[in-house]
């Protein structure tokens, strides 16, 4: 068992990392012994995070805007600025949009799109080559992609590009995973459900409310989305390829019951 949760002496690259899932995961990498840098658009809060994360390990902010596939392009040479291989690149950054059907915007919907599904896919490009560099099979790069439930289930609520976007990059981290894998670049994603965060404001702020939907009677908490995340960078994770794991207290099996 020793070293097969370990991420100690890799290199990962988060990107919303200033908060919510991304703040867990970088913490929880942090902990396991990953240098670690974190992206989001908001300067302050992306150096503030960065600096309460430094008391585990050495985290870095980098941030900026990258969005769509020149902010991808941006990002990726920021952060081969400062090193020129890259281990753990975690693709959670993402928007929602919600809006009547008879009213719903372009702008939602291109906003939504352009940041889930076009951004994973150029950042991983753009920084494939940093990917492939120091991967073999013995000890493989990952790209873990952050989805959401709402892309494996029908979710209600009228965010008809959020739930399209999370459907979409299921699929493609199984299309990554695939053409990848050759060059020891291990695609896989996660499934999150309900965690208290600044994009699902109904579970920080309702956590009672909510928990009662949940089988499991209550909310994800970091260590859940730490837990997922660290098994899927680690060695632990090397033989999920082109996987979603959900994480989500079992909601999902449960919503055919009126969840």
């Amino acid at each position: 068992m020793d070293g097969l949760f370990s991420l100690q002496g890799r290199t990962a690259l988060i990107t919303g990392g200033s908060r919510g899932i991304g703040e867990m995961i970088a913490e929880g990498y942090l902990r396991a012994g990953a240098k670690v840098y974190i992206t989001a658009r908001k300067a302050a809060d992306c150096m503030a995070t960065a600096e309460r994360l430094s008391e585990f390990g050495t985290c870095v902010a980098l941030p900026g805007d990258a969005s769509g596939a020149d902010g991808a392009q941006s990002l990726a040479k920021q952060y081969l600025e400062h090193e020129s291989t890259l281990d753990i690149l975690v693709n959670n950054a993402g928007a929602a949009w919600g809006a009547p059907f008879e009213e719903f915007p372009e702008s939602g919907w291109d906003k939504v799109m352009d940041l889930n599904v076009k951004t994973p896919f150029f950042l991983t490009q753009a920084l494939y080559p940093a990917l492939k560099a120091n991967a073999s099979a013995e000890s493989p790069s990952k790209v873990i992609n952050i989805a959401s439930i709402d892309g494996l289930s029908v979710n209600m609520m009228q965010t008809y590009s959020y739930a399209a976007s999370k459907s979409g990059i299921i699929h493609l981290t199984k299309r990554l995973a695939l053409e990848l894998a050759k060059d020891n670049v291990i695609v896989s994603a996660i499934a999150p459900g309900a965690f208290a965060s600044q994009m699902n404001k109904v579970a920080r702020d309702h956590e009672d409310m909510v928990s009662q939907a949940v089988p499991s009677g209550r909310i994800g908490q970091p260590a859940d989305m730490a837990g997922a995340a660290i098994f899927l960078a680690s060695r632990a994770g090397d033989y999920v390829v082109g996987s979603t794991l959900t994480v989500d207290g079992g909601v999902t099996h449960a919503r055919g019951s009126g969840f």
